[in-house]
């Protein structure tokens, strides 16, 4: 699993990757950034700051037939407003994924596209 971090206005948003076996697609997630727990042992990575939080959104990218379309699901019992860079952001890693897939596809290794 792979993320990516952004903020915006003062909050921060996560983008997460992995593959949604259930699925047969790759699932890229939307989600507000959580503060990395403090603990008692020291951070060995304390360049991370944030780390993803429940997803309230995901687009699923199937990796095994470029005819199948990519899908956004909405996941959020509370109305929640995404700012436009935010989502902006979140749809240029969706197109990034669906292209990285197509090309795999095309080069016949579906696996390599992480």
């Amino acid at each position: 699993m792979s993320w990516e971090l952004r903020e915006h206005a003062g909050r921060h948003y996560a983008v997460l990757f992995h593959y949604a076996l259930p699925d047969d697609a790759w699932a890229v997630e939307l989600s507000e950034a959580v503060p990395v727990p403090a603990t008692g042992a020291e951070n060995p990575n304390a360049a991370v700051t944030h780390l993803p939080g429940a997803a309230f959104l995901v687009a699923l990218v199937p990796d095994e037939d470029p005819n199948l379309q990519p899908t956004v699901r909405v996941y959020s019992p509370d109305e929640r407003v995404v700012p436009y860079e935010v989502m902006r952001w979140f749809m240029e890693q969706v197109a990034d994924q669906v292209e990285r897939c197509r090309i795999a596809f095309e080069q016949g290794e579906p696996e390599a596209v992480e």
